[in-house]
C-alpha cells in the first residue's frame, strides 16, 4: 500500500475527505501513478497533484478513477460536487473592472471634440459651425423614493427605471427558487427539522460557540420517517476529527439514539466521538473511517 503524504492542514475537511476516498481507490486497485496516468487523460504529475490536495481534481478525472476500480460513481461525484463547492469557495475573486467614465467626464471629451471641429484646418481655411449642444436635463428631485414629475416639455427617461424594477423581480425569483431547492434536498419543510436552532420568537439564528464544559440537549424526534435531534438536517456534511458545530452536535446526539456514546454533547468531533463513528459503521458495513459522510449521515437517520 502506498504510503501518503500528509494533507495541507488548510484543507477544507470536505475536500479532505474526498482526496481520502480517492486515495483508497488508487490503493485498492494496485495501480501506481504512471499506470493511472496510462488508463486515462490525465498525467502522472496531475495525479500526484490530486492526491496530494495541491489541487482539485476534475470531475472527469474523479468519474475515470471510479471507472477503473469499479466503484460507486454516482457517490464519488457527489462528493466531488460537495468539495467543488468548498474549493471554488476558498479561491481568491477576481478584482472588478474598473467603471466607464462619469457623465461630467463624457461631457468634457464632447465638448473637446466639439472644439477640434470648430478650428480652421488651415491657412484660408472657413471654420465650419457647430450646432451648440441641448442643455441638460435638470435633475428631478424625488419626493418619497417616488420621482416627482418632469418640468413641461420634459420626459423622464423609463427604461433605466423598468430595467431596474425587472432585475430586482429576477434576483428575488432566483433567491426563493434557490431556498426552495435547498429547502426539498435537506428535508426542511412542514415535516422537517430546523437546519440551525433559532432563538425563540425571533428566528434569529444561533451562532455556534463552545464553552469549554458545556454540553447541548439532544431531543430526538422522528419525522418524515426519518431522526432528527433539532441541531441540523444535514445529510451530506462531512465531519472529522476536529469538526465543530451545529451539525457534530446533530450528530453526537444520533449516536447516543443510535446506543454509540461519543462522549459530551459539545459539538467538538474528539477521540470518543470519532470511537462511536467507527463502531456505527462496523455494524453498518461501512469503511469504518471515523469520517462523518451521506452514507454514515443515512445510518444515523434512520
Amino acid at each position: 500500500m502506498s504510503r501518503w503524504k500528509g494533507l495541507p492542514e488548510s484543507l477544507d475537511h470536505r475536500v479532505r475527505y474526498l482526496i481520502v476516498q480517492l486515495r483508497r481507490l488508487k490503493d485498492h486497485s494496485g495501480l501506481s501513478l504512471a499506470a493511472l496516468a496510462a488508463r486515462t487523460s490525465y498525467s502522472k504529475s496531475s495525479w500526484e497533484r490530486y492526491l496530494n490536495g495541491k489541487k482539485l481534481p476534475p470531475r472527469e478525472a474523479v468519474e475515470a478513477l471510479a471507472r477503473i476500480c469499479e466503484a460507486d460513481t454516482t457517490r464519488l461525484l457527489a462528493l466531488h460536487e460537495v468539495a467543488a463547492q468548498a474549493w471554488h469557495a476558498e479561491q481568491p475573486q477576481p478584482e472588478p473592472e474598473p467603471e466607464a467614465g462619469s457623465g461630467a467626464e463624457a461631457e468634457a471629451e464632447a465638448g473637446a471634440e466639439r472644439d477640434e471641429a470648430a478650428v480652421p484646418a488651415g491657412p484660408g481655411a472657413t471654420a465650419v459651425p457647430v450646432a451648440p449642444a441641448a442643455p441638460a436635463v435638470p435633475a428631478v428631485p424625488a419626493v418619497g423614493g417616488v420621482p416627482a414629475a418632469a418640468p413641461a416639455g420634459r420626459q423622464v427617461p423609463l427604461r433605466p427605471l423598468v430595467l431596474g424594477a425587472l432585475a430586482v423581480l429576477v434576483m428575488a425569483g432566483a433567491a426563493l427558487l434557490v431556498a426552495r431547492l435547498w429547502e426539498d434536498a435537506s428535508g426542511i419543510g412542514s415535516s422537517g427539522a430546523d437546519a440551525v436552532p433559532t432563538v425563540s420568537g425571533t428566528g434569529a439564528t444561533l451562532t455556534f460557540t463552545h464553552r469549554p464544559g458545556e454540553a447541548f440537549p439532544c431531543s430526538v424526534q422522528r419525522r418524515a420517517g426519518a431522526l432528527y435531534a433539532g441541531h441540523s438536517s444535514t445529510g451530506t456534511a462531512i465531519l472529522d476529527r476536529g469538526a465543530t458545530g451545529w451539525d457534530v452536535v446533530e450528530a453526537q446526539c444520533l449516536l447516543h439514539r443510535q446506543g454509540y456514546d461519543p462522549g459530551v454533547v459539545d459539538g467538538i468531533v474528539g477521540g470518543k466521538t470519532l470511537r462511536a463513528v467507527k463502531r456505527l459503521q462496523a455494524r453498518a458495513g461501512l469503511p469504518t473511517d471515523g469520517i462523518v459522510g451521506p452514507d454514515t449521515w443515512k445510518v444515523l437517520r434512520r
